[in-house]
């Protein structure tokens, strides 16, 4: 079984991750070690939530049980530090972990060429500032945003409380008619329990930040396969099936 080390920080929406695992087929595993953070969404905030004074002790956590692939599941966390400096912070964890390491915000630009897509819009729980930081980031990796939404909450409690109609409207009203789907990048907001319906409610793929750990986890893993009641992305999978069982 595939055994999916996830580096969370502080609490939220850290049990999309298992609750996700259990529906997978095959089943894969999943151990969430929390680490610290400043739970303010603030860019420098954020670049102190990814530095690996935070993630070191988290990746070392995990070294005891063992994990086939590592992902560090904050897109804030990643992103604030542009598209090379999150490439590093990946590079540094799997070479401390002897595995493949990657992160959220990684995750949504693999994700997006993977289908192929170019343009998007974005429904961002974040203050304006901060999601600022996220079309820049997408840009370094070749992908354009049409249109950006705000929320404006500035710390993942609030964002973890946030309930499934409410966002699912809030993506809907920040579909944008030249983007190709929509990106929802906060990992402290729960989407799991409703993918379909996200993708539904616009006609289009919508990737929320659990959505593609997991996949790119997978993918990592090889073991990235077609699957039901995840979104457009787990739907459209070309099956890339590795060894381990």
């Amino acid at each position: 079984m595939l055994r999916i080390g996830i580096l969370y920080p502080l609490h939220s929406a850290e049990d999309d991750y298992p609750a996700m695992a259990a529906r997978l087929e095959p089943r894969v595993e999943v151990r969430v070690v929390h680490t610290d953070a400043v739970d303010l969404h603030t860019v420098e905030d954020c670049r102190r939530t990814g530095d690996w004074a935070q993630l070191g002790p988290g990746a070392a956590a995990l070294r005891t049980p063992g994990v086939d692939v590592c992902m560090w599941a904050c897109t804030s966390g990643s992103f604030v530090y542009g598209l090379a400096g999150a490439e590093e912070q990946a590079r540094q964890l799997g070479s401390f972990l002897g595995v493949p390491a990657s992160s959220t915000s990684l995750s949504f630009v693999n994700s997006i060429q993977a289908l192929g897509i170019t343009r998007v819009a974005v429904a961002a729980t974040y203050p304006e500032e901060l999601a600022t930081e996220f079309v820049g980031f997408l840009g370094e990796g070749g992908i354009q945003v049409v249109h950006l939404g705000s929320l404006g909450i500035w710390t993942a409690v609030e964002v973890g409380e946030v309930g499934g109609e409410e966002v699912i409207d809030f993506v809907r009203a920040n579909d944008h008619a030249g983007a190709e789907a929509i990106l929802v990048p906060d990992t402290a907001l729960h989407t799991v329990a409703f993918l379909s319906a996200l993708d539904s409610a616009v006609g289009k793929p919508v990737l929320t930040a659990n959505q593609v750990t997991m996949w790119e986890a997978l993918r990592l893993g090889g073991r990235v396969r077609r699957q039901s009641g995840f979104g457009h992305l787990f739907a459209a999978a070309e099956d890339v099936v590795g060894e381990r069982e």
